[in-house]
């Protein structure tokens, strides 16, 4: 049997079986039924003989067809409606004194509370419940920060009470080691060779706080005093060498990934971003505009992005350097272009 011209565009394979990466790429018209859809149109599939694939839903509507009232060709995408939904819960939370719960949050959106948990974390990162706790504990830093007394900004944050806010541990550390530049915060430290010069390792008892990159250790060390500036530094033990070893393997071989337990703090929106460059598949790369997407940001938060991306402490274990910009370039990698494009080329990307 002959082909129709659908059935040899490209396009019919991805309309064949919905695939949600086509949205915004094209839309098909029926002839039929006079009306065009997005690829993702739930409708029973038209016969191929009576599709016409369009670039844009105007070039459909100049050609005489309308809109599908099913799938809103003409509206925003299911991605960027999940994604819009999600911002606003964000907005919700950051304004709310107290943590909603997940059944207000799902109420909020019109969604069920398991459709709402699931969607919420594939846009942000992060479950409602920890982005509510990465907020709070950002709103207790600043009350501290701001001079508040302990109990005062622990009330401020919404803790409700201080033993609420110790349950969490958000902060890391007790809020007079804090407020104090993380004095008395017990960190240990050790130096590993890679074929990309040397790493410095440094942990708490609560996992890995900082993977560093550079040509001098003693330039290293300085730059994590400068990011501990009142922690205990001290040289680690005999045995962190087996962290150390497991910590070079992964530069020398991103793809096997870090099975060792992370202590990285920073503000809710820099957890959100370095938790969507952890869903970076190993060999892919993306766009900062790619990430202020996937964030339900918007273009303008770009800049952003890409601030919290030189802001991460742990080189490579959240892979910042998977991300160009929109032109393709290398650029903005906190460790050096170089090695930038080494862990890229190391892991087949483009």
């Amino acid at each position: 049997m002959t082909e129709t011209a659908a059935e040899t565009d490209p396009r019919w394979t991805l309309l064949a079986r919905r695939d949600a990466e086509a949205e915004g790429a094209f839309v098909y018209a029926v002839l039929t039924t006079g009306v065009y859809c997005r690829p993702t149109c739930p409708s029973r599939r038209a016969r191929p003989e009576n599709v016409r694939f369009f670039e844009t839903p105007a070039a459909a509507r100049a050609a005489g067809f309308r809109p599908c009232l099913r799938c809103d060709p003409d509206g925003p995408s299911r991605a960027e409606a999940n994604a819009g939904k999600v911002a606003d819960l964000c907005r919700f939370i950051e304004a709310a004194e107290r943590a909603p719960s997940l059944a207000e949050l799902a109420a909020r959106a019109g969604w069920s509370p398991y459709h709402l948990h699931r969607t919420f974390k594939a846009v942000t990162g992060l479950t409602p419940r920890a982005y509510a706790a990465a907020r709070r504990a950002e709103r207790l830093r600043a009350a501290l920060d701001g001079g508040e007394s302990v109990a005062g900004a622990v009330y401020a944050a919404g803790y409700g009470s201080p033993s609420r806010m110790y349950e969490g541990g958000e902060l890391g550390m007790t809020p007079n080691r804090f407020r104090h530049g993380g004095a008395a915060e017990d960190i240990v430290y050790a130096f590993g060779r890679s074929d990309l010069g040397p790493v410095l390792a440094a942990a708490t008892p609560r996992g890995i706080c900082a993977i560093l990159l550079g040509d001098d250790e003693a330039a290293m060390r300085a730059e994590l005093a400068r990011r501990f500036p009142k922690a205990a530094l001290s040289p680690a033990p005999p045995e962190f060498a087996d962290t150390v070893a497991r910590v070079v393997a992964m530069i020398e071989t991103p793809k096997l990934g870090l099975d060792l337990p992370l202590d990285i703090r920073g503000t809710a929106f820099q957890r959100r971003v370095w938790a969507a460059l952890r869903n970076i598949p190993a060999g892919e790369t993306v766009t900062y505009s790619d990430i202020a997407e996937r964030l339900g940001l918007p273009p303008r938060a770009v800049r952003a992005v890409a601030g919290a991306c030189a802001a991460n402490p742990v080189a490579v274990a959240v892979p910042c350097h998977r991300v160009k910009r929109r032109d393709g370039a290398l650029a903005g990698y906190y460790w050096g272009l170089w090695r930038k494009r080494a862990l890229i080329d190391r892991e087949g990307g483009g």
